[in-house]
C-alpha cells in the first residue's frame, strides 16, 4: 500500500471542449512531480513501501524527495522493490507511466483521455478511447481505484475516458507490462484512475472557465427546440414514450399484427419540438463551472476522517461541416454528400469520496455520477449517381450518458501482511429517444415541373423519413481480495481473487414511414397530372407526418428489426491469482505470476413479441478458461543504468456491441455498425526489453522494444451498402506487432542566468512509439460472419502484410515548457503527431479507410495570484493552433475518396479559479 502524502482539493469540471482550472493540489510542493510524463518532481516525504533497501553506493538524494503519488491497484502497492523513496516509474517492478495531479494540470486537458495522449505509446481515437501502442480499446483495461467500469458506449465494453474530468483524478496509471494482480484482458496496457481520498485541509473552491473555436463560436449553427431544460443535458419529459407508443410495447404484439393500429402510433411520433430544425444566427461560447469543497478531522490519536464533494457544469458547442463520398471502385464516385452538424454537449458530474486513515491502514468509499449529453441537428446534401437525383437528409438526436459508479476499497497494512479488499457497483445506461432521419429528393429533370423543389413522398425511392428508440443499460458487480505477504526480505508473496459479473440489456426499435402506392398521390388520380399531391412532399417532416396527413393518406410503419429488437449480454468472470517478487541479489529484481481465469460470456436476443419468434442464430455461448503467465526481470547495471524484461500471455474478449447483431448508428461519424455473434477471443503473447538511464535530477531517458503475437484478433471492415457505409466485425487469422520506444525527459535550471530566471526552469519532455503490424491471412483461412451459416475465406475480408485498425507507424509527443520553482506560473508548448492509421478494413478488393491525424499543437499557461486575500489561478489555451484538420479517406494511390473529412479549427479557452 502507498504511503505518500494524501493529495487534497479535488476540483470537478466536465467537458473535453470546456477548458479545465487544476491549481497545484494541497499537500502537494510547489513543484510539478516527477512521475509518468517526467516533468520535475515535487517534494515529498519517505514511503515505507520498498521491499528491500539497496544502498550500494547508489544514493540518488533527487530521488530521495520525490513524492510517491496516491495510486491504488490490486495487489497493492507497485513500487516493491529498490531503494526507499525513489519515484514510481523507476522503482516499480513493471514498466509505468504515472501521470500526478500536477502533471495532468500542466497539459491543459479537460478530460483524462486528453491528458493521456501525452504518455508514450498512447493516442486517444474517437470520443475519448484510448489505443496503447495502436492497439484498439479492446486491448487496454481501463480502471477506477483498481476496479473495472462498465461502458454507457454501444460500441464498446471499456468506459470512454473523456467522461472523466481531470479534476476528480489524483493519478493515472498506465501499466504497459502485465502482471498477474491485473485483470488478463490486457494486450495493450492497463489504465488506473485513482480518485482523490483525503485533504490535508479543509476547503472550498470555485471555477469557471469560457471557450470557443473557429469554426463554432459566433458563427451560424443548427438546433432544435427539444424542451426548456436541455441546456442541462436533462430532458424534462418531452422526450417520453406518448401513450400509444408505451401501450404498443407493452402489448407484446408485432407492428404487423391486426390489432395494432399502426396510423394510431405512426400519428404520435413526429413531435414539432422534437424534428423541426432551427437555425442559430450566433452559436454562443461554451461556458463551464465547478464547485469543489472538502475536508478533514482527527479521529483519536491516529486516525483521519475526510470527505470531498464536487460538482460541475458545461455546455459546449460544436460546429462540423465534412466531407462523405462512396465509390464501388474508386474510379466512380456514387455519393458525394456534404454535411453540416452542430453538436451541444452538456456534461453534469460529481463525486462524493469518503476516507479514513488508521494507523498503517486506508479505506475510501467513493461515488462518482457522470453525465453526458449530446444534442445533435444535421444537415446533409448531395448528389446520388445511381438514382440520378439530390438527396436533402435532416438527422436529429438526444443521446443521453450516464454513469454511476459506487466503490469501497480497504487497503491494510499490518508490517509484513498486507490486506486488500475491493468491492463496487457501477451502472450506466445510455438512452437516445427520437432518433430522427428525414430524407427528401430532388429530381433537377427538366421534365419534372417540380423538379428543382426537395420532396419527400415517403415511397422509399422519393423520400424516406425513420424513428428510432435505443435503450441500454449495464450492471457490474465486482468483489476481489488481496493478500501479500513479505516472506523474507527479499521475498513477497501477493495473492488474490476477483469475481465480476456485468450484465446488458439493449433494446433498439426503429420504424420506417411508409406511404401505400405511389406516396401522396391518390390512386384515383393516377390517370391526370399527379404534380399538385407531389408538391404536398415539400412540407416540413412534422407537417409530413402529422396525425391529419398520416390518417388521409394511409401511411403506416415497417419495423427495421422484427426479430432481432432486443439483446441480453452477460459476462461472468471468476479469477485467482498468485505472484512472486524477489529481490535477492543487489540490483536485481525478478517479478513472477500466474492468473487463471474462468468465463462465460452470453450475448442472445430477447424474445419481445408473443408472436414473433426471435432470430436464434444470433446468439454467442464463449466459455473459456486461460493460464496466463507473467514474468518481469529488473536489473539495475550501474546506479544510474535499469534494465528490464518481460513476457506474458493475456486475452482480448469480444465487446457485447460486437456481438450483438442489432445495427446502430454512430452518431459522431453517422455510420451505422452491426454485431458478429460468431466472434471469438483473442489471445496475445507479449515480450518487452528496456533500457532507463537516469541523469539525475530527475531527468532520464529510455528506449524499449516490444513483440506482440496475436491469435485471432477482431478487426473493424466495412461494407457499403445502398450507398451508406455499414462497419462490421471478423477475427482475423492471426497478427504480429513490433515497435520501439525512447523517452526523453530533461529540466533545466535557468538561475544562472540572474534576474528574472533566477526562479526558473526550462523543462524538455518528448516521446516517440515506433510501431509496426501486419495481418497474417493464408490460402485456406477462413472466418466466421454472420448470417453465412459456414465460415467464408478470409482473404474477402482481409490482405496479408497489412496493418491493424488503429494502429500508426509513429507517435510523437514534444512537451516544451518554462515554469517558476516558487510560484504558480508555468506555459507550456505541446506537440503531438499520429501518422496514419486504418479505421476500417475495405473489402472485395477496395483499399482500407484510412485516417491521418498529422501535427497538432497546443499552447497552455498557468498563473497563480492573490487577490484581496484570495488566492486566484488563471488559465489560457489555445489548441490546434495550425487548424490540423481531419481526414478518413479510402485511396488507391490514384483515385481517393473522402470517407468523412472535415475542418477542425482553433479552439482558445480561458478560465479562473478561487480558492476560500
Amino acid at each position: 500500500m502507498s504511503k505518500g502524502k494524501q493529495v487534497a482539493a479535488l476540483l470537478l469540471l466536465g467537458s473535453a471542449l470546456s477548458f479545465p482550472h487544476i491549481a497545484i493540489a494541497q499537500g502537494t510542493g510547489g513543484a510539478p512531480g516527477n512521475t509518468g510524463t517526467g516533468l520535475s518532481p515535487a517534494d515529498g516525504e519517505t514511503t515505507g513501501d520498498s521491499l528491500v533497501e539497496q544502498t550500494d553506493g547508489a544514493e540518488d538524494t533527487y530521488d530521495d524527495e520525490v513524492e510517491q503519488p496516491d495510486i491504488s491497484v490490486p495487489g497493492g502497492a507497485i513500487v516493491v522493490t529498490g531503494r526507499r523513496n525513489r519515484d514510481v516509474v523507476r522503482a516499480s517492478t513493471q514498466v509505468v507511466n504515472v501521470l500526478s495531479s500536477e502533471e495532468i494540470a500542466r497539459t491543459g486537458e479537460g478530460d483524462i483521455a486528453g491528458a493521456l495522449s501525452r504518455v508514450t505509446g498512447l493516442s486517444v481515437v474517437g470520443d475519448g478511447f484510448v489505443f496503447v501502442r495502436g492497439l484498439g480499446d479492446r486491448y487496454s483495461l481501463a480502471l477506477l481505484n483498481g476496479l473495472p467500469l462498465p461502458s454507457p458506449e454501444p460500441l464498446r465494453r471499456t468506459v470512454p475516458l473523456d467522461l472523466f474530468p481531470t479534476d476528480i483524478v489524483s493519478s493515472s496509471l498506465v501499466q504497459k507490462t502485465y502482471s498477474a494482480n491485473f485483470p488478463g484482458e490486457f494486450g495493450g496496457g492497463v489504465i488506473n484512475l485513482t480518485t482523490r481520498a483525503i485533504p490535508d485541509e479543509s476547503f472550498l473552491k470555485l471555477s469557471a472557465s469560457i471557450s470557443g473555436d473557429s469554426e463554432t463560436t459566433g458563427f451560424n449553427g443548427l438546433t432544435y427546440y427539444g424542451s426548456g431544460s436541455d441546456w442541462t443535458g436533462f430532458d424534462d419529459g418531452a422526450r417520453g414514450l406518448t401513450p400509444e407508443l408505451k401501450a404498443y410495447f407493452d402489448s407484446g404484439l408485432s407492428l404487423d399484427n391486426p390489432a395494432i393500429d399502426q396510423q394510431a402510433i405512426a400519428g404520435t411520433l413526429v413531435d414539432p419540438n422534437l424534428a423541426l430544425l432551427q437555425q442559430v444566427d450566433d452559436v454562443p461560447a461554451n461556458f463551464s463551472g465547478s464547485l469543489s469543497a472538502g475536508t478533514a478531522v482527527d479521529i483519536g490519536s491516529d486516525a483521519r476522517l475526510g470527505i470531498i464533494f464536487n460538482a460541475s457544469l458545461s455546455n459546449s458547442w460544436r460546429n462540423r461541416t465534412a466531407i462523405k463520398q462512396t465509390s464501388a471502385d474508386l474510379v466512380n464516385i456514387d455519393t458525394d454528400f456534404t454535411e453540416f452538424q452542430t453538436n451541444q454537449k452538456m456534461v453534469a458530474s460529481g463525486l462524493l469520496g469518503i476516507g479514513l486513515e488508521w494507523g498503517d491502514h486506508k479505506a475510501r468509499f467513493t461515488n462518482v455520477f457522470i453525465r453526458d449529453t449530446l444534442k445533435q441537428s444535421q444537415l446533409a446534401i448531395g448528389y446520388d449517381a445511381d438514382l440520378d437525383n439530390t438527396r436533402l437528409v435532416q438527422d436529429n438526436g438526444w443521446f443521453e450518458r450516464q454513469l454511476f459508479d459506487s466503490q469501497a476499497v480497504v487497503e491494510l497494512d499490518f508490517g509484513r501482511l498486507g490486506v486488500d479488499l475491493r468491492g463496487g457497483f457501477a451502472r450506466t445506461d445510455r438512452e437516445a429517444p427520437y432518433e430522427y432521419n428525414f430524407e427528401y429528393v430532388r429530381t433537377d429533370r427538366e421534365s419534372d415541373p417540380i423538379g428543382d423543389v426537395f420532396i419527400n413522398l415517403l415511397n422509399g425511392n422519393e423520400g424516406d423519413a425513420s424513428v428510432a428508440f435505443s435503450d441500454l443499460n449495464e450492471e457490474l458487480w465486482y468483489g476481489g481480495i488481496d493478500l501479500n505477504y513479505e516472506v523474507f526480505d527479499a521475498t513477497q508473496l501477493t495473492f488474490g481473487y476477483a469475481h465480476t459479473d456485468t450484465s446488458r440489456y439493449s433494446e433498439r426499435r426503429a420504424y420506417t414511414f411508409r406511404a401505400t402506392g405511389s406516396g401522396y398521390i391518390p390512386p384515383d388520380v393516377d390517370a391526370i397530372d399527379p404534380t399538385p399531391y407531389r408538391v404536398i412532399g415539400s412540407r416540413y417532416p412534422s407537417v409530413l407526418l402529422s396525425p391529419l396527413f398520416i390518417d388521409y393518406f394511409n401511411i403506416g410503419l415497417i419495423d427495421q428489426t422484427p426479430t432481432t429488437p432486443a439483446f441480453q449480454a452477460d459476462l461472468t468472470i471468476d479469477a485467482g491469482y498468485g505472484k512472486m517478487t524477489w529481490a535477492g541479489l543487489s540490483g536485481l529484481t525478478v517479478d513472477l505470476g500466474v492468473r487463471y481465469e474462468d468465463a462465460t460470456q452470453i450475448v442472445a436476443p430477447v424474445s419481445v413479441f408473443s408472436d414473433t419468434a426471435v432470430n436464434t442464430a444470433a446468439v454467442t455461448n464463449i466459455a473459456n478458461d486461460y493460464w496466463l503467465p507473467s514474468g518481469t526481470i529488473t536489473y539495475e547495471v550501474t546506479p544510474e543504468l535499469q534494465l528490464r524484461a518481460s513476457a506474458s500471455k493475456t486475452i482480448a474478449r469480444p465487446q457485447f456491441r460486437e456481438l450483438i447483431f442489432q445495427p446502430y448508428r454512430d452518431p459522431d461519424s453517422s455510420r451505422v455498425y452491426e454485431g458478429n455473434p460468431f466472434l471469438k477471443d483473442s489471445e496475445l503473447t507479449n515480450f518487452e526489453a528496456r533500457a532507463e538511464y537516469y541523469l539525475g535530477r530527475g531527468n532520464r531517458v529510455s528506449l524499449a522494444g516490444f513483440y506482440k503475437d496475436i491469435e485471432r484478433p477482431i478487426e473493424a471492415y466495412s461494407n457499403f451498402s445502398d450507398n451508406s457505409q455499414v462497419t462490421r466485425y471478423a477475427n482475423a487469422p492471426a497478427a504480429t506487432l513490433w515497435g520501439a520506444e525512447f523517452e526523453l525527459n530533461y529540466g533545466i535550471d535557468l538561475y544562472s542566468l540572474g534576474s528574472w530566471f533566477e526562479t526558473k526552469r526550462a523543462l524538455v519532455v518528448t516521446n516517440y512509439t515506433y510501431t509496426q503490424s501486419e495481418i497474417k491471412v493464408s490460402d485456406g483461412d477462413t472466418t466466421a460472419t454472420f448470417p453465412s451459416p459456414v465460415p467464408r475465406p478470409a482473404n474477402l475480408f482481409f490482405s496479408d502484410g497489412l496493418p491493424l485498425t488503429g494502429q500508426s507507424d509513429h507517435l510523437l509527443n514534444v512537451q516544451l515548457g518554462m515554469e517558476d520553482t516558487d510560484k504558480l506560473q508555468q506555459f507550456t508548448v505541446l506537440f503531438s503527431y499520429a501518422s496514419k492509421r486504418v479505421t476500417s478494413r475495405g473489402t472485395l478488393g477496395l483499399p482500407d479507410i484510412v485516417e491521418d491525424p498529422g501535427l497538432r499543437i497546443d499552447l497552455v499557461a498557468r498563473e497563480g495570484t492573490v487577490f484581496m486575500g484570495v488566492p486566484i489561478e488563471i488559465k489560457a489555451e489555445a489548441r490546434n493552433i495550425t487548424g490540423r484538420d481531419h481526414f478518413e479517406y479510402q485511396s488507391d494511390g490514384t483515385n481517393r475518396i473522402e470517407i468523412n473529412s472535415y475542418d477542425v479549427g482553433r479552439s482558445f479557452s480561458l478560465g479562473i479559479s478561487a480558492e476560500f
